[in-house]
């Protein structure tokens, strides 16, 4: 059996590897960061969901093992800029703007469920008496699967804070806008409707009932919603069929998921795909996600064979309230080498489920409490006197005009997780440009409550793995 190895603390440095000159040079306290290339590759135009649609499909990795785990998986993950509706012209303001709103509103979704223990919340407008709690926001990243037999290839949102897998339907009484055709369950054969009295249904939160299936209907935070039957159906990862996999059939539906057909959630309860799962993948997943404006893909695997030896690992703290999300133990904050003095106690679950610090790959900016923000950022600020400074900038109130600048000496940022390991930033997971003019920023913002999430920019290019049979998440050893 995998048992994390949790003897020693380990410093993780992460350093790109390209063929060109890495853009940031690290030491333990300070690095070089490439201000010209970061701005350079912001302003990559992304390509339409029309174009290589295939690609993300066909060179998906997937492998069958034999043994007491019989299956891994590899898919890659695409961030959702990339995938633009032709209509709507690029532009690296705009794309900014809309990735804030998306990120205020799920931020309080995930708040507000959990200063409500988990349960849900009813929407006067939404025309049903059956609301999910399941009401977190819409994600970032996503993963192209196939829905169905025959199998019919649609991008997934990637959200490991949600406890359901659904795609929109046909008939649509109401469809957002996807890149592919909408799913026809009465093309596919595998497709078998779930009865209101299943042990699938129970498993739902708030289900209804509707003709003798099973209804459900979910409403996220930011206004996005949707609702219909649940169903049986097989989904295709590249060339290996996963039988039997309860998702949600939506016929109506709303909101923010532009481009992607629905939703793969990888949550810590049982109706996520990773529950469902369970023993063919020893209840373990890994994921990468890919660097803003590049032209590389992230990667999402299932299995206990992807779990990485060397990582720094650390204990997955679960809270009764809320079992969806993946809390971890962090005690402190550091810059330029240095711990920031803050309570380790800010970071802590309080007995009324208050509080701690979740992962989610659907928040984008890292919220920290209000006091612990604020010291962390006056460290920065200290550290950081030399740059010429910049009006804030939406959610941001440390910024830089970096504009003319080819390099820039930061200091390291790092986040000292449970049991003295020491996770070290890349400069790109906490100075990003938020225009074309060279305005860069300090990328946290402080919480509206006690709870700290870390965003998928912290994230970006640090493989993260989940060992939810042992209870631990990993970090590195190595970028993707």
């Amino acid at each position: 059996m995998f048992v994390p190895f949790l003897a020693f603390a380990i410093l993780l440095i992460f350093i790109p590897t390209t063929n060109a000159i890495p853009s940031e040079i690290k030491n333990s306290t300070h690095e070089i960061f490439n201000v010209k290339d970061t701005i350079a590759q912001s302003d990559t135009k992304p390509q339409t969901p029309f174009e290589n649609l295939e690609e993300f499909h066909v060179e998906n990795e997937i492998e069958q093992e034999k043994g007491d785990w019989k299956l891994k998986l590899k898919l890659k993950l695409i961030h959702r800029d990339k995938l633009q509706i032709p209509h709507f012209p690029y532009n690296i303001s705009k794309v900014f703007e809309g990735r804030i709103d998306r990120d205020l509103k799920r931020v309080s979704s995930i708040i507000h469920r959990i200063s409500n223990g988990g349960v849900g919340y009813r929407v006067d407008e939404f025309g049903s008496d059956v609301v999910s709690g399941m009401d977190q926001g819409s994600g970032e990243y996503f993963v192209r699967i196939g829905v169905g037999s025959p199998a019919k290839n649609q991008y997934m949102v990637l959200d490991s804070g949600s406890d359901i897998v659904w795609v929109q339907c046909q008939p649509c009484t109401q469809c957002y806008h996807q890149s592919d055709p909408v799913f026809d369950p009465s093309l596919s054969v595998s497709f078998t409707g779930v009865p209101c009295g299943s042990s699938v249904c129970d498993r739902i939160e708030n289900a209804g009932c509707h003709s003798g299936r099973c209804k459900y209907e979910v409403m996220y935070g930011d206004g996005s919603y949707t609702k219909g039957t649940m169903a049986i159906e097989t989904l295709t990862f590249g060339h290996t069929m996963v039988k039997n996999v309860a998702i949600g059939c939506g016929h109506s539906n709303s909101g923010m998921f532009t481009a992607a057909a629905g939703l793969l959630g990888l949550g810590g309860g049982s109706m996520s795909l990773v529950g469902q799962l369970g023993g063919q993948t020893g209840g373990a997943f890994s994921y990468c996600l890919v660097s803003r404006g590049t032209d590389s893909t992230g990667s999402l695997e299932f299995g206990r064979g992807v779990l990485p030896v060397g990582a720094a690992w650390v204990p997955l703290i679960r809270n009764s309230l809320t079992p969806s999300f993946y809390y971890i133990g962090l005690s402190g904050l550091g810059v330029g080498g240095v711990r920031v003095p803050i309570s380790e106690d800010v970071f802590k679950i309080t007995e009324l489920g208050d509080g701690g610090v979740v992962m989610d790959t659907g928040t984008a900016v890292t919220r920290l409490p209000s006091a612990a923000y604020v010291a962390f950022r006056n460290a920065f600020v200290s550290e950081t006197v030399s740059l010429p400074r910049a009006p804030a900038v939406s959610i941001f109130d440390t910024c830089y005009d970096l504009d003319g600048f080819v390099t820039v000496r930061v200091p390291t940022v790092s986040f000292f997780l449970s049991g003295g390991q020491i996770l070290t930033l890349p400069a790109r997971n906490f100075l990003i440009p938020v225009n074309d003019k060279g305005t860069f920023c300090f990328a946290f913002a402080p919480s509206p409550s006690s709870l700290s999430i870390i965003g998928n920019i912290q994230q970006e290019g640090i493989q993260i793995s989940f060992d939810g049979a042992n209870g631990f998440v990993g970090f590195g050893p190595s970028i993707c």
